[in-house]
């Protein structure tokens, strides 16, 4: 069983950057290909990013690209989302997620273990 804890949340101004990690307890994640989601007031959770077990393939989606990057530091048992130039519109508890799959696919189904989530506000 995995644990997972995600802590950097916190309020920012719009073009301001955010780190947030989350950090795996439990097991070593290293086997473990990662995602992080997100969920705005009122929506649905969308997907954010993800990272193969490796680290080696990484896929962010088009509304973050160029904005958002995802890494991991397996010796740390951690993931990262650094988030670059935020809007508002980017304001939502955002969720760590681990998957079984080395190379996961989008879908939040994939991934069977979630942290509880941190919060990003971007204030205009």
């Amino acid at each position: 069983q995995v644990q997972l804890v995600e802590s950097g949340g916190g309020l920012v101004q719009a073009g301001g950057s955010l780190r947030l990690s989350c950090s795996a307890s439990g097991r070593t994640i290293s086997s473990y290909g990662m995602g992080w989601f997100r969920q705005a007031s009122g929506k649905v959770r969308q997907f954010v990013a993800r990272i193969s077990s490796s680290g080696g393939s990484t896929y962010v989606d088009d509304y973050v690209k160029g904005r958002f990057t995802i890494s991991r530091d397996n010796a740390k048992n951690t993931v990262y989302l650094q988030m670059n130039s935020l809007r508002p519109e980017d304001t939502a508890v955002y969720y760590c997620a681990a998957s079984l799959t080395v190379v996961p696919s989008l879908r939040q189904g994939n991934y069977p273990y979630w942290g509880q989530g941190t919060q990003v506000t971007v204030s205009s």
